[in-house]
């Protein structure tokens, strides 16, 4: 029998809650993750009596660069176990709670031992979490049409960007009026309104959201639990002799993100499922990843190198008020948000006339290049002097407005680029390009650490912009591989 427009009213309001469930889930998620961000440097480096820990800027800078990338990487196992172990329903609600006793814990948990079982628990809620959500709103609105579905999307984008912007705001200033633990305990009662609010919008889920789609069979499971016990085992046992000292810790990241690049670009090449066309742009796709990798790695500086710099030379006093440090990241994100409207206008009436993928890339890069070539010639004007905050203000509009060249199109590349057997791993590739970057963002800020601040800044501007240079200089035959047979 034909359906009718009265059969479909009740599930188009069930995918609008749906929809609009999962958007607020993923707000207060992201509202953990970027509120976190925002003032975890400050708290590793602050004194003792400020509320800190009080830990070395190296120590600072490694740590806050590993948790970003930890948080990346983690996302795709939370994909993997989603798909072949429990359901996407259940991880994200499971990924849920986690991450808010992860806020509990570091908002009541004094000192270090406090600060690493919060981080863990925050790293694996948010792995669980992130790309389950994402897959949800997929079953949502499958089936629909594309105007439909890019909405849908549209909407959760949204929900994403007010997170970045709303986590940071909010949580500097608890941060700036009331302490750190204050600001750690903020996101807990935001997550704990979302589950609360996930758990009634469940009922308005598909039955797939429930159901895991490729399950392993029991001989597999029982390998993977050994595996997992192996590594539980291999992570306790390097902690107890000392390896994973913070020092080294966006170092061990680093190398994790580039061995599971190499495992997935080795995998896609070498199947059989790929064709030669196929083959052709991942092989053209390698540097643009790399070029990626490096782009965030400059961009999530604002929390690492910048932090420190903010710390040591920045004045942020304003009369008898103090701007709050967690509000320096924030202007970053919220310059992003707002430049991505004009840059989504401009790149519609240029229609086929604007720049290919590797052109924008070169044109972020060389973009924030210049961002720290601006931030240089602020530090030597005020050598041996504070810089009035005004200025880093200026500095994070200009790196957060670069990111419209290379964020969005770096997701709309991998799903355009990606063979029809891999679509899955190629978004996962894509988001080690941030996992690589944010461990990449700790060795940088460890590097701020042994050289002078213009030193530091001259290095960074000239190998920016000198990457962007030579990304443009090979971009034809580069998209002449990357659009093969599309």
């Amino acid at each position: 029998m034909a359906t009718t427009l009265d059969d479909r009213v009740p599930n188009r309001k069930n995918e609008i809650r749906g929809v609009g469930g999962m958007a607020f889930t993923e707000l207060w998620e992201r509202f953990s993750f970027y509120g976190l961000q925002s003032i975890l440097a400050f708290y590793l480096l602050y004194e003792l009596s400020e509320g800190g820990l009080a830990l070395p800027a190296a120590a600072a800078a490694g740590i806050t660069g590993a948790y970003g990338g930890a948080v990346y990487l983690a996302q795709l196992l939370g994909a993997w176990t989603g798909e072949r172990l429990v359901s996407p329903r259940s991880m994200v609600l499971g990924g849920g709670i986690v991450i808010a006793l992860g806020h509990i814990t570091l908002a009541i948990a004094p000192g270090f031992l406090g600060l690493s079982i919060g981080l863990v628990m925050i790293i694996f809620g948010t792995g669980a979490l992130k790309t389950n959500i994402t897959s949800i709103v997929g079953f949502i609105l499958d089936g629909e049409p594309a105007a439909k579905k890019d909405a849908g999307f549209s909407y959760f984008y949204m929900a994403i960007n007010s997170g970045a912007v709303l986590g940071p705001l909010t949580t500097g200033f608890a941060q700036n009026q009331w302490g750190f633990h204050f600001g750690f305990g903020l996101a807990a009662v935001g997550m704990i309104i979302a589950l609360i609010q996930y758990v009634y919008s469940s009922k308005f889920l598909p039955t797939r959201a429930s159901e895991v789609t490729r399950p392993l069979p029991a001989s597999s499971k029982r390998r993977v639990a050994v595996i997992a016990l192996g590594a539980v085992i291999v992570v306790t046992a390097a902690s107890a002799f000392g390896l994973l000292k913070a020092e080294k810790l966006s170092t061990i990241v680093t190398i994790a993100c580039l061995i599971a690049a190499a495992a997935y670009f080795t995998t896609i090449l070498r199947s059989t499922k790929v064709n030669a066309c196929e083959r052709q742009r991942i092989r053209s796709y390698i540097p643009l990843f790399l070029a990626s990798s490096l782009y965030f790695g400059l961009l999530f500086a604002k929390f690492t190198a910048i932090s420190l710099l903010v710390n040591d030379r920045v004045d942020l006093t304003v009369g008898s008020w103090t701007f709050p440090v967690g509000w320096i990241t924030m202007i970053s994100s919220a310059s992003g948000v707002a430049m991505l409207p004009v840059a989504a206008a401009i790149w519609k009436r240029m229609g086929p006339r604007q720049p290919k993928a590797g052109t924008k890339f070169a044109i972020g890069l060389v973009h924030i290049g210049l961002g720290f070539a601006y931030i240089l010639l602020i530090s030597m004007a005020f050598h041996g002097s504070s810089i009035p905050f005004v200025y880093i203000v200026v500095f994070m509009f200009v790196m957060g407005s670069s990111e419209i060249f290379v964020g969005p199109i770096g997701l709309s590349l991998a799903t355009q680029i990606a063979p029809k057997a891999f679509t899955a791993q190629m978004v996962a590739i894509n988001f080690l390009t941030l996992a690589l970057g944010s461990s990449i963002s700790g060795l940088l800020g460890q590097y701020f650490t042994v050289v002078s601040n213009d030193i530091y800044f001259l290095t960074i501007a000239l190998g920016a912009v000198i990457a962007g240079l030579v990304l443009f200089g090979v971009r034809k035959p580069v998209h002449h591989g990357l659009y093969s047979g599309i």
